[in-house]
């Protein structure tokens, strides 16, 4: 005998259309999906530095009520996400498009988007004053988005 059960999450389910409290940051979604967050996130780190890790030092004090205590900090966080990307769409529009494109259509992998990425670093290092510093480099040594292309 074939029963037939309503799942138990249901799209209404999952969305909350409560209001935020008045003292939180109102915010828009960032409006991008990954590709563009990946080609944008060294200058997104860049510009938003400081709300990151006020949102960080939030949640590791809040002992496991982040989400709930630094929705402030969180929304922060997210609107100068989107002052970024709509500062590279306005600037550097054509050269974002075409690295992000690439690594959408190549799993996400920077390797093979060296040659998208060189002038729209150019474009934002110039443009927007802002930096592309990857964690890890070691001091002196040229960072791996600046090398020359090894392979293809």
């Amino acid at each position: 005998m074939s029963t037939k059960r309503e799942p138990i999450f249901t799209h209404a389910v999952l969305i909350d259309k409560t209001p935020m409290p008045d003292h939180i940051p109102k915010v828009d979604e960032v409006g991008a999906s990954s590709a563009p967050l990946t080609s944008a996130a060294f200058f997104i780190g860049d510009r938003c530095k400081v709300y990151n890790e006020d949102y960080m030092l939030c949640k590791a004090e809040a002992h496991g009520r982040g989400e709930l205590d630094c929705l402030k900090e969180g929304r922060r966080v997210t609107r100068c996400a989107a002052s970024v990307i709509a500062d590279i769409n306005a600037n550097c529009a054509s050269e974002f498009k075409a690295h992000w494109k690439c690594l959408q259509n190549n799993n996400m992998s920077m390797v093979h988007c060296r040659n998208e990425e060189k002038p729209f670093n150019s474009c934002v290092f110039e443009k927007l004053k802002l930096q592309k510093v990857i964690p890890g480099t070691p001091k002196g040594e040229l960072p791996i988005h600046e090398r020359p292309a090894t392979f293809r």
